[in-house]
């Protein structure tokens, strides 16, 4: 069955087309980055973290699947921030290595390219399921309450806004997530699933910073979705949570040579909007 073409299709030479490889030379050339931070996100918790323009970040599944809700702004202004919707038309809805996950208007430009994936290979699987998920969001107490009348305060939601606190950030800075190692897509009634995580301890999504960032990530409190949170065969998945790892590299200067953080969007209009005209000095 033929399927129509992506409605986006950007012309030669767009800040759509990626360099990859610079993106390789980052990725493979791994005796030429130094480790500046590193830490362990606890089951069912949430951490933020910065990563300066032109460095790498690695999240690890250390001790196999398990899913991590993601956050990330720019770090000196929080407007701008992940928009999801944008980044499933420009991108797809389920990312991989090359793939760019793209800012909010009026900037419009990429906030992170991903430069590695062990999980790139596992393609689409005989249910139609992919693997880094922008098609669903993050759970959250208050879809919680409509599914099962309870209250629960670690949903990716709630894990986000305790880690984004310290930042000055609050819940209304928490936004639409990239679902990193979670498997998903839509059913034959065009309805969202997810199917257990397929990573395996040591897996890791490996991305570079291309301007100055502040992330934040949740260790999903269903763990790797082998096991339902809503539903007639819900049950607490505590057994299937896990904690993932975080590393930051910076890299040496030789691998950055021709880069530059994006510029905002070219757009310069006033969308249509006329400006008022002013009385010059002297006129009657």
């Amino acid at each position: 069955m033929s399927h129509p073409p992506a409605a986006y299709q950007p012309k030669a030479g767009s800040i759509l087309d990626v360099d990859t490889a610079f993106y390789d030379r980052l990725a493979e050339r791994t005796d030429e980055r130094k480790p500046v931070e590193e830490f362990v996100i606890p089951i069912r918790s949430g951490r933020a973290w910065e990563v300066p323009a032109g460095h790498l970040c690695r999240v690890i599944t250390p001790e196999g699947p398990q899913v991590g809700d993601f956050n990330v702004w720019n770090r000196h202004n929080p407007r701008e921030r992940l928009w999801a919707a944008r980044t499933r038309q420009l991108q797809s809805a389920h990312v991989t290595r090359y793939d760019r996950l793209w800012s909010t208007l009026p900037y419009l430009r990429p906030l992170l390219t991903i430069t590695n994936d062990t999980l790139e290979s596992y393609g689409v699987d005989d249910d139609g399921g992919r693997v880094h998920d922008l098609l669903g969001s993050r759970c959250d107490p208050y879809v919680n309450r409509i599914l099962s009348d309870e209250d629960f305060d670690f949903h990716c939601h709630s894990n986000l806004v305790r880690a984004v606190l310290p930042y000055g950030l609050t819940e209304f800075d928490v936004h639409d997530v990239l679902n990193i190692f979670q498997c998903t897509g839509l059913n034959d009634e065009d309805r969202y699933f997810m199917k257990a995580s397929p990573a395996k301890p040591g897996d890791f999504f490996e991305f570079f910073a291309e301007q100055d960032l502040l992330c934040a990530l949740s260790t999903c409190p269903a763990g790797d979705l082998s096991i339902p949170l809503w539903g007639p065969d819900a049950r607490d998945p505590l057994e299937v949570c896990r904690p993932l790892a975080v590393e930051v590299y910076r890299p040496d200067a030789g691998l950055l040579e021709g880069w530059s953080p994006p510029p905002v969007a070219s757009y310069a209009g006033l969308h249509g909007i006329d400006l008022p005209a002013w009385p010059t000095e002297g006129a009657e």
